[in-house]
């Protein structure tokens, strides 16, 4: 199972990615080895996922969510 997520950093930017493990990368991005982005933004908050069957399913959808505005990304939470 693969999962779609946005979180929210302390600076209340949105990042959104992929994983096959939730609490994993939520880990990963509050000990700052989750990514560039969020390294210098901690602590991240989960405040949004959804499942895909696939990961080429899930990339698409996170795709179609980093196109959206804030204010779409909101809405859909």
């Amino acid at each position: 199972m693969w999962y779609v997520y946005v979180v929210l950093c302390k600076d209340k930017k949105l990042y959104t990615g992929i994983t096959n493990n939730l609490e994993r990368r939520l880990k990963e991005h509050n000990s700052g080895h989750g990514g560039r982005f969020t390294r210098a933004r901690r602590p991240v908050t989960l405040i949004y996922s959804e499942s895909a069957k696939n990961r080429s399913k899930a990339l698409k959808r996170e795709a179609r969510i980093k196109q959206l505005k804030r204010d779409q990304k909101l809405a859909l939470i």
